[in-house]
């Protein structure tokens, strides 16, 4: 990097994406993410995470493969308006590349809108989407190029109009090497159901985020087999509670911040982004709810650390109890508030992201439990938890097993 951001700029610089970025792309994180970072998924779904982007589509004999992908439509009463921010923390230099000076984040604000207003919101820029290609070695099959997938959009709205009110604030935080676009159809439909969503981009941790420099830096610690996971996520609960102060004091970063009831807050994650939901939670207690989707802790909380809710929510070959990752019953053991361990037949490690809905669009080899129902579960059991949580809405859904969905477990 060669711009930095001087402390004028901490907290308040509004970008308008220009360029869209696509499913495909997106999906081509599989290829990486399956191992290495993964760090939650089984063996048999690495082989197949791992392998899926390996080998060409199924109709790869056609000399290219025409793409347009689609994300699911919001299931809520508001429509989904969006805008991206980026932050600087001046009090902070970057942990894994401290040249580049203080850290600088990009957040996308997902926030209830008034349908009919604003216009389309891509998926990424154009930059973040070559980030990808080049990061995930997508095959030249495929037919991806940063161009076609440009064309991609997300159900949010740039500019929308917002809704009257104020709503609880959600903070996502996404899988190790992936973006934060990611998570996409899961803040989509919080956003819909009357949540205010900040999907955090973790700087140096992924393909690719923009800054307000227009500049896009590679990841700087996805290749290193020594890096230490704990402080990986430490270093994430900075990032959100940094996040957190820029939204709720004083001259906050974001202009429609007043939307945001700062008394009630919660946080969800994938993979390592789950572990760092738990982390924040300890680190920050303004994070009143958190929840884990198949990502393994980082450490383990000990005893006392969280007495608030949790959700746990995964992939039944690993997470089941006894599992192999054994973080999860550590966690259990410890939790002292309001807590549920959920998992889902059938499931793979990115059924819980856009990531599956993303390869099977592209021709890839899709778990047994079906993208869509994958985008369905996660959405449903999510905004349930934090409806309960921070809104004091009973759901019922969080009781026991539902015939409506067969395929979720509730192990306690």
């Amino acid at each position: 990097m060669t711009d930095r951001h001087s402390s004028r700029e901490l907290g308040r610089v509004r970008n308008r994406r220009i360029s869209a970025v696509a499913v495909l792309a997106l999906a081509a994180l599989v290829t990486g993410t399956g191992t290495g970072f993964a760090a939650t998924t089984t063996p048999s779904a690495t082989t197949v995470a791992t392998h899926a982007f390996d080998a060409a589509p199924a109709t790869a004999t056609a000399p290219t493969r025409s793409f347009q992908g689609t994300l699911p439509a919001p299931t809520g009463p508001y429509a989904a308006g969006e805008d991206v921010i980026h932050l600087t923390d001046a009090s902070r230099p970057d942990p894994w590349v401290p040249s580049s000076g203080p850290r600088q984040l990009t957040v996308t604000m997902v926030y209830p809108a008034v349908p009919g207003t604003g216009t389309p919101a891509p998926y990424m820029t154009l930059a973040e989407a070559a980030g990808i290609i080049q990061h995930r070695k997508l095959p030249a099959s495929s037919g991806v190029t940063p161009q076609n997938l440009s064309s991609v959009t997300t159900h949010a709205f740039d500019g929308a109009r917002p809704q009257r009110g104020k709503y609880p604030l959600v903070v996502l935080s996404p899988a190790s090497e992936d973006p934060r676009m990611t998570l996409t159809s899961l803040a989509t439909d919080l956003a819909s159901h009357g949540y205010v969503v900040a999907l955090v981009g973790h700087t140096y941790e992924d393909s690719g985020e923009t800054l307000a420099n227009g500049q896009t830096p590679p990841c700087a610690i996805c290749d290193n087999p020594a890096i230490d996971f704990d402080s990986v996520t430490a270093s994430r609960a900075l990032d959100v509670s940094f996040v957190i102060d820029q939204l709720t004091h004083g001259n906050t970063a974001w202009p429609l911040a007043h939307l945001i009831d700062k008394h009630e807050i919660g946080m969800a994650g994938h993979s390592l982004g789950g572990a760092a939901a738990a982390a924040t939670m300890i680190a920050d207690p303004r994070v009143r709810a958190g929840v884990n989707m198949d990502g393994k802790f980082f450490p383990a909380p000990m005893p006392g650390q969280i007495n608030r809710p949790l959700l746990m929510l995964g992939v039944a070959d690993s997470h089941s109890p006894g599992g192999y990752d054994t973080t999860w019953g550590q966690t259990w053991a410890a939790l002292g508030g309001y807590k549920k361990w959920l998992t889902v037949a059938g499931a793979d490690h990115f059924s819980f992201s856009d990531l599956d809905l993303l390869q099977e669009e592209a021709g890839f080899p899709t778990p047994p439990l079906s993208p869509e129902r994958g985008v369905v579960i996660t959405r449903e059991y999510v905004t349930a938890f934090f409806d309960q949580t921070l809104k004091g809405i009973y759901s019922p859904l969080l009781d026991g097993p539902s015939p409506n969905n067969p395929e979720v477990l509730f192990q306690y």
